[in-house]
């Protein structure tokens, strides 16, 4: 930890760093041979890197330590558990599928929840004692119990009164070693003589686990591992082509979360969140305007948005996050306000006897100032969102990000499609000889 410390001491951007050494650590394991550094940042307006581009070189500085597993930072959106019955063979899977996923690139800090146990002996009863002597698990664990740890065999009174346990048990001498547990005497035969341990039982030494993790009644074991240099969906879509290709052994099965899991259900809520959003918009048009048609130039807009976002995301090398997904929701009415304007208008005009390319026309001129103010003045609003400039920015950056390149690409784009969409969709209207107003279409040569 202090070579880690002064490999820390050198980078401009950490102001404190905090030592917990043997403690209860943030990993899968926990106890004398872990530690775990907490560290502090100075503000982000005193220093050019993020805070992934810090915790990036951080990590590339002490790999170089040898005789240490890095794990930096707590964002390790890769889980992989595996379940089964036998420990042992658990185990070795686990590994196994772990130097798999260590190959795919992009991830980083792979830890693995198998650990070595703690050195144990472990006292098998053999079953011709069982069977002649009738002795028991229970019973040869009293006895052992009495040897080493020792049995209250009565109390002392002091001089001053005060009542004290007697403790019974063997000198330190001669409990000192293993071996000299297959000496002592655990039971008697009928006639008297004392039987050894090793007459009745076997001492062999096993591992025992620090921690026994279980999931739907099984064994499991689990993979956590962080992401670095690519996008986290990207990788965990090559871990889940890596599951659907490994075959494990008869009675063991994978079952993936994390970040991944997470990621997939908010995509999915957030899917069924904008097949919502379309459904009532086109309602809501539909009745406002008195037609299924014209909501259909109005919608048109909304893919127009995917556009903008796709570009912003791809320029400021962003994901399609959680906050990137939110923003394209708050697309879905932003960018129709602009159609609505120009729909609405060119109605409004042929109704005072303009026709569609007239009406198409001056909507167009006079709705525009409003519709660049508006959009220029939604833009500037999520400017310093977008430009994460405060600390935790990052987060967020994407959902400013998705809106400004919507909001662009919309707007300029909706000035041309939707008035090309209305004008096929619009009718004109004529008088009859009998003085009836009919629908035809619009020719198709008039300017």
């Amino acid at each position: 930890m202090r070579q880690i410390e002064e490999i820390l001491a050198q980078f401009p951007e950490v102001k404190t760093v905090s030592t917990n050494v043997g403690g209860q650590g943030q990993g899968l394991a926990v106890g004398r041979n872990q530690a775990t550094l907490n560290i502090g940042l100075v503000d982000r307006d005193e220093r050019r890197r993020t805070q992934k581009q810090v915790e990036d070189a951080i990590r590339e500085r002490i790999a170089k330590i040898p005789g240490i597993e890095v794990s930096v930072g707590f964002d390790r959106p890769i889980y992989v558990a595996i379940l089964g019955h036998d420990a042992e063979g658990l185990a070795q899977v686990a590994r196994d599928f772990a130097d798999e996923v260590r190959r795919i690139p992009g991830i980083v800090d792979l830890e693995l929840s198998v650990k070595p146990g703690l050195p144990a002996y472990a006292v098998r009863l053999k079953p011709d004692a069982v069977r002649e002597l009738g002795l028991t698990p229970p019973q040869l664990a009293s006895s052992l119990r009495a040897y080493v740890n020792g049995e209250v065999a009565t109390t002392w009174t002091t001089p001053d009164g005060e009542q004290v346990d007697v403790l019974l048990r063997l000198p330190e001498a001669q409990r000192e070693r293993v071996d000299q547990l297959r000496a002592l005497p655990v039971a008697f035969a009928r006639d008297g003589t004392p039987i050894a341990l090793d007459r009745v039982a076997d001492i062999v030494p096993v591992a025992n686990p620090e921690v026994i993790r279980r999931q739907n009644l099984q064994r499991r074991e689990a993979i956590f591992a962080g992401v670095e240099g690519r996008p986290a969906g990207d990788v965990g879509a090559d871990v889940k082509k890596l599951i659907e290709r490994t075959t494990l052994p008869p009675g063991y099965s994978f079952d993936v979360g994390g970040a991944t899991r997470e990621q997939q259900d908010a995509f999915q809520a957030m899917l069924g969140a904008m097949v919502l959003a379309v459904i009532f918009i086109y309602i809501v048009l539909a009745s406002q305007f008195g037609s299924f048609v014209q909501p259909v130039a109005i919608m048109a807009s909304l893919p127009l948005a995917l556009i903008g976002v796709m570009l912003a995301l791809l320029v400021s090398r962003g994901t399609l996050n959680v906050f990137s997904m939110i923003g394209l929701v708050m697309l879905m009415g932003l960018v129709t306000k602009n159609a609505i304007l120009l729909v609405d208008f060119a109605n409004r005009a042929r109704r005072a006897g303009a026709s569609v390319p007239e009406a198409l026309l001056q909507a167009g001129q006079i709705r525009m100032r409003p519709i660049v103010m508006t959009t220029a003045a939604m833009i500037f609003g999520m400017l310093p969102l977008a430009l994460a400039l405060n600390d935790g920015g990052e987060l967020q950056a994407p959902m400013g990000r998705a809106i400004i390149g919507g909001l662009i690409t919309s707007t300029l784009l909706t000035l041309v499609v939707v008035p090309v969409l209305y004008s096929y969709l619009a009718r004109e209207r004529v008088a009859a000889p009998g003085g009836a107003v009919l629908p035809r279409a619009a020719p198709a040569d008039r300017d």
